[in-house]
């Protein structure tokens, strides 16, 4: 302030003509509008705005103090009229105005090398947020918001998933939905980790040879349908953890599902989609009302949605797993040619299971355990890593061979993985969990060099899964709930219930189905393969982080096979290379699914306006290893919610700006 109180003090005598800017005189006098006229000491006319472009760094300074009211007091100038148009000039009295200037500008230039660093790239964008209580990463930012409120009426963190969840599936349904399922990973304060898997099933009339060899009839359309779990995993959990009623936890959907404006986003899904949602009516109506797909922006209306969720609300689950709403919609998939039957909605049940646990890096790493292979997978990768001595084993391009190697073996291995409850795969997944099995793998991975996929020994065909939504939630107790739902591709099945408006999923399409093999294809995974009430193996990858017993993190991803790779960078990122959340969400990143074997790096500018890309010294470095690469506009989409034990201990919530999502928090 004495810095102003200086110059405030110069002895300088006001002229009787005036310039107001505004109508308020000069208590609304702009400091750019201060002009100093052309005398012996001063060549040309200077205006302190110049002082402003020539000290950028201290604009902000510079405005915060009450220079206007400053020459008020020490000139006693009375202010003007509201209406006066006249012109304020002040004129040198004196060469101490040079000097004071000058002691001025050389007290400034000091201040600007003492100034604070500038903030982290990425500071104040609204992709992350730091909140003190609780915390919501979620693809939109409406379901953000819709989260954000339960756990601030005193929700817990898996009331919030629920609330955040249903939105998801009304404004992205493209990803997830009432119509599919999903896996949710709780873990609360006390320490205690649970998952409810809530994985779509094979209805009880399916069967291995259902599909007589056609892939099409599996891929989409109502034979591709299996039965949805989303909306019984999320009573389960609620009625085990939740506090407030489920009513105000469905009822911000139903609301949305009345009315909500196309994102970005879900305008590229619709567009990728386009065929598929113009050749079913249902979908069509929804979608494309006047024969031309709604734009971004645009007010997409389900009011069919919109009664069902409120009948959700009003009775609970029961409704739609035995009741009318359940009636109507298997009456809408029969009619459209498919298998599902009010006897598959009432058998369905939730699977309650134990994650999987290890320690990495002195880190207790909580994640999925099958019907996903993603959990093992991470897992496994990890502990590959750590074999090379963290974090300086994976620095540089050479970190990144050695991730893609370790992620061919992941990939190679995983197709051995299926439904606990139908395969007994304890001894696969006992082994992708061991240092031990890491470290004969590490013997197989050469620094300067990659090979073909049979040097990573996969006996089985890898089949791809497709797209998902994820969401992290942390409360004010520190519970935390990572969460990944799904209706597999996009717009699942492209069948919609005309009656309920439930769009529904193609989950079928992630069993593995019995064919003809050749001597240039692997066979099919038998442990993946059809059977009544068994979930498709999956790739979702919903992860806690655990140090001492404190949470340390709460993340994962969607984008179907592409989960593993983007969950484990973020970790790596964040863990092991020491970025803040945003940077480790937003670093671009690299996926290998063995066939074919291309690495497959980001290179692609989002709906936010950002771009992606690995950068070329590394994609070089690649090459010379012997890699193919190839340019991926797209991949998976994270969201992470980081518990800040070591400083203050508040909440940093980030979620992927890849699709346009923003976090929210209180």
């Amino acid at each position: 302030m004495w810095l102003w109180l200086l110059i405030a003090s110069v002895p300088i005598k006001p002229n009787t003509h005036w310039r107001s800017e505004t109508q308020a005189g000069l208590r609304g006098f702009p400091i750019r509008s201060l002009v100093f006229p052309r005398t012996p000491l001063s060549p040309a006319p200077w205006r302190v705005r110049n002082l402003f472009s020539v000290f950028p760094s201290h604009v902000t300074v510079c405005k915060t103090l009450s220079i206007r009211f400053l020459l008020i007091n020490k000139l006693s100038v009375k202010p003007p009229r509201p209406a006066a148009r006249r012109r304020l000039q002040w004129a040198w009295a004196s060469p101490v105005v040079t000097a004071a200037l000058l002691l001025f500008l050389l007290l400034l230039t000091a201040a600007s090398a003492a100034a604070p660093p500038p903030p982290p790239a990425g500071a104040g964008r609204k992709e992350a947020v730091t909140s003190p209580h609780g915390a919501v990463a979620a693809d939109d930012w409406r379901c953000s918001r819709v989260g954000r409120d339960a756990l601030r009426e005193g929700g817990t963190a898996v009331d919030a998933a629920v609330a955040t969840a249903l939105c998801l599936g009304v404004v992205s349904p493209a990803s997830s939905g009432v119509g599919g399922g999903a896996f949710m990973l709780v873990r609360l304060a006390d320490g205690t980790s649970v998952v409810y898997d809530s994985r779509e099933t094979a209805p009880l009339a399916a069967s291995k040879d259902m599909y007589g060899g056609n892939e099409t009839l599996k891929a989409r359309g109502a034979l591709s349908i299996g039965v949805p779990g989303e909306i019984a995993g999320l009573y389960e959990a609620w009625k085990r953890h939740g506090k407030l009623p489920w009513k105000r936890l469905v009822l911000p959907a139903a609301r949305l599902a009345r009315a909500f404006r196309i994102t970005p986003y879900l305008r590229m899904q619709m567009e990728a989609t386009r065929d598929g949602i113009l050749a079913h009516e249902a979908i069509r109506r929804l979608y494309a009302p006047g024969g031309e797909l709604l734009a971004a922006g645009e007010v997409c209306r389900n009011p069919r949605l919109a009664r069902m969720l409120r009948a959700v609300a009003r009775h609970g689950p029961g409704v739609f797993y035995g009741g009318a709403v359940g009636e109507r919609l298997v009456k809408d998939v029969r009619e459209a040619g498919g298998i599902l039957t009010m006897e598959d909605l009432k058998r369905y049940q939730v699977k309650v299971r134990r994650p999987l646990t290890e320690n990495v890096m002195d880190l207790e790493v909580v994640t999925m355990p099958p019907p996903s292979a993603g959990g093992a997978g991470m897992l496994l990768v990890l502990n590959i890593l750590a074999q090379y001595g963290l974090p300086s084993g994976f620095a540089g391009s050479l970190g990144i061979h050695r991730l893609i190697e370790s992620l061919k073996h992941y990939v190679a291995v995983k197709m051995n993985l299926g439904d606990p409850d139908f395969v007994n795969d304890s001894e696969v997944v006992s082994d992708m969990m061991s240092p031990k099995f890491a470290a004969e793998l590490k013997k197989t991975i050469y620094d300067n060099m990659t090979f073909d996929p049979k040097h990573y020994g996969g006996r089985w065909n890898i089949l791809p899964d497709h797209g998902t939504s994820h969401l992290s939630i942390v409360d004010s107790e520190r519970n935390a709930v990572s969460m990944t739902s799904t209706v597999n591709s996009y717009f699942g099945s492209l069948i919609v219930s005309p009656s309920t408006g439930i769009l529904l999923n193609n989950e079928m399409d992630d069993f593995s189905m019995p064919a003809n093999t050749t001597t240039i294809s692997l066979p099919p995974a038998p442990a993946n393969f059809v059977s009544p009430l068994k979930r498709p193996l999956s790739s979702m990858t919903p992860t806690v982080i655990v140090k001492d017993g404190k949470l340390l993190a709460s993340f994962g991803a969607s984008g179907g096979t592409y989960i593993p790779a983007a969950t484990i960078e973020v970790f790596l990122n964040h863990f092991v290379k020491n970025m803040d959340p945003l940077a480790s969400v937003m670093a671009p990143r690299v996926y290998h699914l063995l066939i074919p074997n291309v690495v497959q790096y980001e290179n692609w500018t989002t709906v936010t306006g950002d771009h992606f890309e690995l950068d070329a010294a590394t994609r070089a470095d690649l090459q010379r290893r012997g890699h193919v690469l190839k340019p991926l506009a797209g991949g998976s989409i994270a969201q992470l919610v980081v518990h800040n034990v070591e400083g203050r201990g508040d909440l940093t919530a980030v979620s992927d700006p890849r699709k346009g999502g923003v976090p929210a928090g209180y």
